[in-house]
């Protein structure tokens, strides 16, 4: 009898068994915590305790569990909610230690893509492209394949980490559109969206000195629009794209200087046109409401708008309005900047330019 005992006690001194509040029976190993005893309920319990009663009494989350304690895990309903690093020093299963350890390793990749990604969109400012219209366009999941790595988050994750550098991206992201501008296209059609309309030359928008017939095109890069300073690029395609004087791929371009040709607006460049634009913020509560209040308050037409949300809580707002003069279209994206939660304002690619 006291060997079959003392066997019992060898068989059972490395677990413990304990109580939920349904009086069901769960095994843990021994020296047990609350922390524990949370994991093997469920991951999110976990990752939420903030706090038990054993027995009906409130305990620190290091008491150890005995056998037959009665366990109830307060939770807390944060959505920032999630376990201490403090923990891997009180819980004994390898199942708690897990779990912990996938938090803070998920954590660090979360904290890897929002750092990569806030250094790109730097980087992407200074060669003067947008981060939200590269995002758009494809060309930031172009530059993650041409650096061999699967899409742009996983890029993303890469600059975070120190393994590729922003400028690297930005670069890659500015040879592309600068190739995309080289390519030879069809003449554009009338689309909506587009700022104003393009024909052929001699037409009523652009003007190319010494030049008739040629296909012209606003480069998507910067979508000029009457009033801007502009310069004209001959293509492969023996076309002509037209670039705002100030467009960050001009400077590329000059490489080749025999290919530019001067290009004017032509017509009544003061007549009212559309123009598009993107807004990159934060979502949140009256954000679209706080942003059309502003256009209102400048007199701008709004003729459509469209919304979208991104996973990381990013909004995309595209406004496309009338405009009679171009300096007012700098003052209203000025005016865009300042609502709460903007990150950035700017001319949006014309859809389907891409």
């Amino acid at each position: 009898g006291d060997y079959l005992e003392s066997l019992k006690i060898d068989l059972y001194q490395d677990e413990v068994f304990v109580f939920t509040p349904r009086g069901d029976v769960m095994g843990l190993p021994a020296k047990s915590t609350p922390i524990d005893f949370a994991y093997a309920v469920h991951t999110d319990v976990g990752h939420r305790c903030i706090g038990a009663r054993v027995n009906g009494r409130l305990v620190p989350l290091d008491h150890q569990l005995a056998n037959g304690d009665s366990v109830e895990i307060l939770t807390s309903k944060a959505e920032d909610a999630g376990p201490s690093r403090d923990w891997l020093q009180l819980v004994a299963s390898q199942r708690a230690k897990s779990k912990i350890r996938s938090y803070f390793n998920r954590e660090r990749r979360e904290d890897a893509i929002v750092r990569g990604r806030d250094a790109i969109s730097r980087a992407l400012r200074r060669k003067g492209i947008a981060y939200a219209r590269a995002m758009a366009s494809g060309d930031l999941d172009d530059a993650a394949h041409g650096l061999n790595y699967k899409d742009a988050e996983t890029l993303f994750r890469a600059v975070g980490e120190g393994h590729v550098a922003a400028l690297t991206v930005a670069q890659h992201v500015l040879n592309e559109l600068t190739q995309v501008d080289e390519e030879p296209e069809p003449e554009p059609e009338d689309t909506y969206g587009s700022p104003i309309r393009i024909g052929a030359a001699g037409g009523d928008d652009v003007e190319v000195e010494g030049e008739a017939g040629m296909v012209v095109k606003l480069a998507r890069c910067c979508t000029p629009v009457p009033g801007d300073r502009i310069v004209g690029f001959v293509t492969r395609g023996r076309g002509v794209s037209v670039h705002r004087a100030d467009c960050s791929n001009v400077a590329d371009l000059e490489r080749d200087p025999d290919r530019f040709v001067p290009v004017d607006w032509s017509g009544d460049t003061t007549a009212a046109f559309l123009v598009q634009i993107e807004v990159e913020a934060l979502d949140r509560k009256h954000l679209l409401r706080d942003i059309t209040a502003v256009l209102g308050d400048l007199h701008i037409n709004i003729t459509s708008a469209q919304v979208g949300t991104a996973k990381d809580r990013v909004a995309r707002l595209r406004f496309t309005f009338e405009l009679g003069d171009p300096s007012h279209l700098e003052e209203a994206l000025r005016s865009i900047r300042r609502v709460s939660g903007v990150y950035d304002a700017y001319r949006a690619i014309p859809q389907g330019s891409r």
